[in-house]
């Protein structure tokens, strides 16, 4: 089943179902206004939303309307992102100047979850000297998690696949690593694509746990990378066990995978700047790619052998704030 969200003038937006195609839309019904609220209660939802998807495979509903589509969730009680790329954090703390860090754990931090910016919004800010980059990955949605959940429990509770660009300011990240306290200021918003998706709507693409999917990112125009999901080193549920060490997690909980990255990277490319700059960095001595500028684009869309792409895509422009 493939899920988006409608803008209607409320916070949350309306809850569309979506055809196989991606090319049409129905509502969800006054029962479940918004993806917030059906997460809230998803077996019942997932009950009533079903016979919509199946009348949209039938070939019923409109065309969607793209200039009026939202992040599949707005806003949400809270995004945890992971670092599940074993290449990306190496190459990043290259970039950054940091030591290794020596951990078996997953690394995960807390960001801002009360907006995520829809595909086709413009993105604001406020100074281009900050290192405004791009980071592409791939996320999941829970339905509520008791605290002590077992990765292998936690897979069950994995409803919906989103994916996410983690807008990210690389002046101001080792400045608030260093801290201890994790970001903030380097953390802006994120980005959604614009369909949430359930595992099985993947197929194959879904595979231990994983997004197995080329994560195709093209900046002004050029391509830019195409790395797999596959070769996270933590799936997510054992993103998910991590996060519910301590705590519950409330349904609608968003988990990202940190930035889609591979070992093959010089091949394949990366799904965000500073990577590129950290392989510049260790084969000519200097970076010499710049941080975005004010009016530059990117667009992403996890796009499979066969050229669906199950999440839509990503095309953003930056602005001045």
């Amino acid at each position: 089943m493939r899920l988006c969200t409608r803008a209607d003038g409320t916070p949350d937006g309306q809850l569309m179902v979506v055809s196989p195609d991606g090319a049409r839309w129905l509502p969800a019904g006054a029962r479940w206004p918004n993806l917030l609220t059906a997460m809230g209660d998803w077996a019942a939802a997932q009950a009533d939303l079903e016979p919509v998807a199946a009348a949209l495979a039938a070939g019923q509903g409109e065309a969607i309307d793209l200039a009026h589509i939202r992040a599949p969730l707005p806003r949400s009680w809270q995004w945890l992102d992971g670092s599940a790329f074993a290449t990306h954090g190496e190459l990043m703390q290259i970039a950054f100047g940091m030591d290794p860090i020596d951990t078996e754990r997953p690394l995960m931090y807390q960001g801002m979850s009360d907006r995520f910016y829809g595909p086709r919004d413009d993105v604001p800010f406020t100074d281009p000297a900050l290192g405004i980059d791009f980071e592409g990955e791939y996320g999941v949605i829970v339905d509520a998690v008791p605290m002590g959940t077992s990765a292998e429990e936690a897979a069950c509770y994995i409803r919906l696949v989103v994916q996410i660009n983690d807008w990210s300011l690389r002046a101001l990240a080792p400045v608030e690593m260093k801290t201890g306290f994790g970001w903030v200021q380097a953390k802006p918003a994120c980005s959604m694509a614009p369909f949430a998706v359930t595992p099985d709507e993947l197929g194959e693409g879904w595979s231990e746990g994983r997004v197995a999917i080329d994560l195709v990112v093209t900046w002004n125009g050029q391509a830019f990378g195409h790395a797999n999901g596959r070769e996270m080193a933590f799936s997510f549920p054992e993103l998910v066990a991590h996060a519910a060490r301590t705590r519950d997690l409330v349904a609608g909980t968003i988990i990202g995978s940190g930035t889609v990255s591979n070992a093959a990277c010089r091949d394949v490319g990366s799904a965000c700047i500073s990577e590129r700059r950290a392989i510049e960095m260790i084969d000519q001595g200097a970076a010499a790619t710049t941080f975005m500028a004010i009016g530059d684009t990117v667009t992403m869309a996890a796009t499979d052998a066969a050229g669906n792409q199950p999440f839509g895509v990503i095309d953003q422009r930056v602005v001045a704030a």
